[in-house]
């Protein structure tokens, strides 16, 4: 590191020393709630889709969920005049499918000498070595969120490129707590293998839908009758499931941002699928549909569980940043969502 950056670099852990009202950035301590308000903000707003959904600060590790959204209709009529009493009910989640656990997630990553004396020169710098660690994270939670299965011990990146251990996400509790809320197979598939087969061809033991709108039709019968007509609802769609007439919406993307704006993005397809709006959203799985409103999904944060240390680490050329938090991926109401699995554009083969 050259000694230009060295004084930049201090001059950036003092400052978050002094925001954090600390001796030393370099020990480990907790960040300051305004600190730690803001950081999420920026992480938030990092992400056109972390922006439309929830993150909620909750001060327990475990508990009931907020319950933010209303689960079930509020009208009702007693026959008062009969003896009968009243029986108000909360409309929200209070069952053991609306509990949440946050669980600890380390965000530690390090950055090389030459890096930091390619961004000396920049008047920003401090906010690059910022950035480049807030917009990490944001991307690491939408990625667990749509592939997280299981909390381990020790997490594995190279048997896990998509975080599946590092959290349990939104799919993997649906699958869990709201099984009948999940369409995986179709009616061509008697084996083990499951698939759901998409395809205009007329013979129908070749097919079980003939486009993504008519099997989208028939996955919304799965959300609460009070929740099928929402306007708010969209179609989150895979990669895979994409036909050649919703291509260009993707390559104009990449035509206009670079590779990493352009998974920061929700991108909009042209038309609608099943009379919902139809979305691409980074890192979901590749073959699903999931119909919900964006704001049924939710990231809960612990107050005061942020983590962290920075130091110089010298025997391998670089900056290492210790940061942790404690989090959870919650689906505030099974019945406002439908995941579809398995799902293969074309006819069953021969």
């Amino acid at each position: 590191m050259r000694n230009a950056t060295r004084a930049l670099f201090h001059s950036y852990v003092s400052a978050i020393a002094l925001l954090n009202s600390v001796p030393s950035a370099a020990e480990k301590f907790t960040v300051a709630p305004a600190v730690e308000q803001k950081l999420e903000e920026r992480i938030q707003q990092s992400s056109g889709f972390l922006s439309q959904i929830q993150v909620v600060p909750v001060d327990q590790q475990e508990g009931d969920k907020v319950g933010i959204g209303i689960t079930r209709p509020l009208a009702s009529r007693t026959n008062t005049a009969a003896g009968n009493r009243r029986t108000p009910t909360d409309p929200t989640d209070s069952t053991d499918l609306g509990r949440y656990r946050c669980e600890q997630t380390n965000f530690d990553h390090a950055i090389k000498y030459a890096k930091l004396d390619a961004w000396a020169h920049r008047p920003e710098f401090q906010q690059l070595v910022r950035d480049v660690i807030l917009k990490q994270q944001g991307r690491d939670r939408i990625m667990i969120g749509w592939n997280g299965t299981s909390v381990a011990v020790q997490t594995d990146r190279a048997a896990n490129p998509l975080l599946q251990d590092v959290n349990k996400g939104w799919l993997y509790k649906i699958r869990t707590f709201a099984p009948a809320r999940v369409l995986n197979d179709g009616d061509l598939t008697p084996d083990a293998t499951k698939a759901i087969y998409v395809d205009p061809v007329d013979d129908e033991t070749k097919r079980d839908y003939v486009n993504l709108d008519a099997l989208v039709f028939d996955a919304i019968e799965l959300l609460d009758e009070w929740n099928r007509d929402d306007t708010d609802l969209v179609v989150i769609v895979g990669r895979n499931l994409l036909q050649d007439k919703y291509a260009n919406i993707i390559e104009a993307a990449s035509n206009t941002a670079t590779e990493m704006e352009a998974r920061d993005r929700i991108l909009t397809l042209p038309k609608q699928i099943g009379g919902k709006r139809a979305v691409v959203v980074p890192f979901f799985p590749a073959n699903s549909i999931l119909i919900t409103r964006l704001d049924n999904l939710s990231i809960y944060v612990q107050n005061g569980s942020r983590r962290r240390l920075v130091k110089d680490e010298p025997a391998l050329d670089q900056i290492e940043n210790y940061e942790s938090v404690n989090e959870a991926y919650v689906v505030e109401d099974y019945g406002m969502c439908a995941l579809v699995e398995n799902v293969v554009m074309g006819k069953k083969p021969a």
